[in-house]
């Protein structure tokens, strides 16, 4: 049986001790095909309601909301909270993944950049049906995630969940979701060398 939070604790932990570098580090990737494979794929008028799980500093939220839509960031780590509230002037809401509070039917999408593969398999089912109430009727998620043969464990202080396109879309249909699309990163490169399976799927069912 795995100690849940003991995987929360530490890997939170790890992401406090290194909120600083971890936002210089990753201060300029380019996620924008990610950004857009969500909007795109969300049907209605915008503004759009969106969720950012797993927000860290906050630079996508800024993105959001530079392009007009109503974000709102998830994050479990203290100070990337802090960070992103500070950077960005959106709500942020501290949340460990695994003792989510969200309200129903609320979003437009659910934006899950490099976030999911944190949440042990045998509580990914449950993540992903809260995930699938906070959407609206026809709402989006998009997920990024590293991809790999279904295996888990902790990995440079961090826990992670490393799962193949076959079982994700297995998790995802169990929870209510259809695939809109689905595409590995970085573009350009051969299949070795493209560690993010990236795939975006509409809530369908209420």
């Amino acid at each position: 049986m795995l100690d849940l939070d003991k995987i929360s604790a530490l890997t939170l932990a790890h992401y406090n001790q290194r909120a600083d570098d971890f936002r210089e580090g990753t201060r300029d990737h380019d996620v924008s095909q990610n950004i857009g494979a969500l909007l795109r794929h969300i049907t209605g008028i915008p503004p759009f309601a969106i969720l950012d799980f797993g927000c860290g500093p906050g630079r996508d939220l800024q993105v959001f909301t530079g392009l007009g839509h109503r974000a709102v960031g998830l994050e479990g780590a203290e100070r990337f909270a802090q960070m992103a509230r500070t950077e960005t002037g959106c709500e942020v809401w501290q949340q460990d993944f695994l003792k989510l509070d969200l309200p129903d039917q609320y979003f437009d999408g659910v934006f899950a950049n490099a976030s999911l593969f944190h949440v042990p398999t045998q509580e990914l089912p449950r993540v992903l049906r809260q995930l699938h109430a906070t959407l609206k009727i026809d709402g989006v998620l998009f997920c990024s995630n590293p991809h790999g043969a279904n295996v888990e464990g902790w990995n440079g202080g961090r826990y992670g969940a490393y799962h193949d396109l076959e079982t994700w879309r297995v998790g995802m249909i169990q929870a209510g979701f259809i695939e809109l699309e689905h595409y590995y990163r970085p573009q350009g490169l051969p299949r070795e060398q493209q560690p993010w399976l990236a795939s975006v799927w509409r809530r369908v069912t209420a």
